[in-house]
């Protein structure tokens, strides 16, 4: 086979034409194509890179914020817890105040009605007390027993202080100051005597009294000079045992003195 060297030369010719129009048309924009898509490539890879970190990094912080909600949590239901428990203790207290407060209140209530109750009690047997002493004194009352009050009477105006000796005395010498001596029952004459003279002596003076009779008295004698007043007898008693009863809630007692009551003194 014979070699045609001018075809072979054509032929190289056109493999060199055809190698030229490829690289010039094909192969560069195949390479430029291939480049940018390995550029593309590597771009999406680096964004995938990159949101992947970023996602790591939300992850963990998503897991850090959990972890904080997590904490907040038990610290919030701890103070919750705290807070119940200091809500009920004061609850509790204020509960226990009120009781307190309510027992106090009814233990006074209570102690104000036993407190009436005996007042009360202690009046009606104040009351009883005086009515009884005044029937058994109206049934005591008799001309021997106020011969004895008369006999008290004897003994005690000389026995007088002197303080009362001159009150009785300043009285006596106003000549308008009349003594009269009352009686439940009529006083026998020599009494009235030992009266008159018993009560010159402690005076030191010269008086006429004037006796009558006054049944309220039950027994005993009121002499009365003036302001001033001596009480014998057992309705004026009876009235001071009364009074005293009512304002002391106990027994009194009674002595011979000069009192001023109200601008008028008496003598009991």
């Amino acid at each position: 086979m014979q070699v045609s060297w001018p075809t072979f030369l054509l032929e190289i010719v056109n493999f060199l034409i055809l190698v030229w129009i490829l690289k010039r048309f094909l192969y560069r924009p195949v390479l430029a194509a291939i480049a940018q898509r390995k550029a593309a490539i590597d771009k999406t890879l680096s964004d995938a890179q990159t949101k992947r970190a970023q996602s790591e990094q939300l992850e963990q912080q998503y897991e850090n914020r959990l972890a904080d909600w997590e904490k907040e949590k038990e610290n919030l239901h701890a103070s919750l817890v705290e807070e119940l428990n200091a809500e009920r203790e004061r609850l509790v207290a204020e509960l226990q105040t009120s009781l307190e407060q309510e027992r106090e209140k009814e233990r006074v209530l209570a102690q104000r009605r036993v407190d009436q109750m005996a007042r009360r009690a202690a009046e009606h047997a104040r009351e009883q007390g005086v009515r009884f002493t005044a029937r058994l004194l109206a049934r005591m009352a008799s001309p021997e027993l106020e011969g004895q009050l008369i006999q008290f009477v004897l003994e005690d105006i000389p026995r007088l202080p002197e303080a009362q000796r001159a009150a009785l005395k300043d009285a006596c010498g106003d000549p308008r100051r009349n003594v009269k001596i009352a009686s439940a029952f009529p006083v026998p004459e020599g009494l009235r005597a030992q009266l008159t003279h018993v009560f010159n002596e402690a005076i030191g003076g010269n008086i006429i009294a004037g006796f009558e009779q006054d049944p309220t008295l039950m027994a005993g004698l009121r002499i009365s000079v003036g302001p001033w007043m001596v009480r014998a007898n057992l309705q004026d008693e009876l009235q001071f045992f009364a009074a005293m009863m009512s304002q002391t809630g106990g027994i009194p007692t009674s002595e011979t003195t000069i009192e001023a009551d109200a601008g008028k003194s008496q003598l009991r």
